[in-house]
């Protein structure tokens, strides 16, 4: 990358963060309890690593920047709206998210609910807003898979089965169906759906597809890893809950090691679809930096258990 395009992609990140940050308007008459969470959730938007990679994407394909900046946003916005509900005492009673206190611990449930709320209404106004810049084909289509992303068959799916997870059979095959539901949908969304809007072809979003179920799984076995061999500091987040709730873990259902290679099984997976996509799309071998991330926090997780005592090691 040489020093026009990494300043542009700087520009690029200070202006979604912007985005992310104004994209919804808080009027006047807005109670202000609302919008006190509203902005602690504004305000910390985190890494921002999904939404540049939604307008990186979309902006590759020819989907113009307004479109591209406000669909990176509306994802954004309902993954943030995720975590928010994930961080619920109901669902995983977390305390810390983002390296901020979660939005109920600090606001109450009741007003953590209707800011997570708020940034889905808001989100499926600037997504409408970009799919309306799209071909009439893509107009049709979006939506539907906005729809199954998010919806029973996809994220909404993987949560009702995180909840219930004490009921169904503690093994590999349980803990990826849920993250298939939970972690690889949102990944679809970021890679698939700024593809499809910008003419993506059917054999592209074929393997755009691929790689997002197997970054998407690597992710999810990273964030497990990470909540057995983490510290709060370095995941920004509460950890430890999925042992202390029950919840589903492959590093707990596989043992870390084979958690450790099937990871890594993945990643070598996703680079050799990857391989044939940049072929195919020079213009997408940004993505190589994202998959990068993957690898670094592979060796760092592997570098902290090597680190703990013999004694201790899980």
């Amino acid at each position: 990358m040489n020093a026009q395009s990494a300043r542009m992609n700087e520009l690029n990140a200070m202006h979604l963060a912007v985005a992310f940050s104004t994209g919804i308007h808080l009027p006047p008459t807005i109670d202000t309890h609302l919008e006190e969470a509203l902005r602690h959730v504004l305000d910390h938007p985190g890494s921002l690593i999904r939404p540049r990679m939604v307008y990186l994407v979309a902006t590759t394909y020819g989907l113009e920047e307004a479109p591209a900046r406000d669909l990176a946003v509306a994802l954004e916005y309902f993954h943030t709206a995720s975590l928010i509900f994930d961080d619920l005492p109901c669902m995983d009673d977390a305390t810390e998210r983002r390296g901020v206190s979660c939005v109920h611990f600090e606001f109450g449930e009741a007003e953590a609910i209707l800011a997570a709320l708020a940034l889905i209404n808001r989100a499926y106004a600037l997504s409408w807003r970009a799919i309306s810049a799209a071909s009439r084909e893509c107009q049709t289509r979006a939506p539907a898979y906005i729809e199954q992303r998010l919806g029973v068959n996809g994220l909404l799916n993987g949560q009702s089965l995180d909840l219930h997870y004490a009921a169904l059979p503690h093994n590999r095959e349980t803990t990826e169906r849920i993250a298939r539901g939970k972690t690889v949908s949102l990944i679809q969304l970021t890679l698939v759906l700024p593809a499809m809007l910008g003419g993506a072809s059917d054999r592209e979003l074929q393997l755009l597809e691929r790689i997002a179920l197997y970054w998407g799984l690597a992710y999810q076995m990273t964030d497990d890893l990470k909540d057995v061999l983490g510290s709060k500091a370095n995941a920004g987040k509460t950890v430890a809950r999925d042992l202390l709730l029950g919840r589903p873990n492959v590093a707990s259902a596989m043992g870390i090691p084979g958690a450790v290679e099937r990871l890594t099984r993945f990643i070598d997976l996703g680079d050799r679809t990857l391989a044939r996509l940049v072929q195919a799309r020079l213009g997408l071998s940004f993505l190589e930096k994202l998959r990068s991330s993957l690898e670094e926090e592979l060796v760092l997780i592997t570098g902290n258990l090597c680190e703990m005592p013999l004694g201790v090691r899980p």
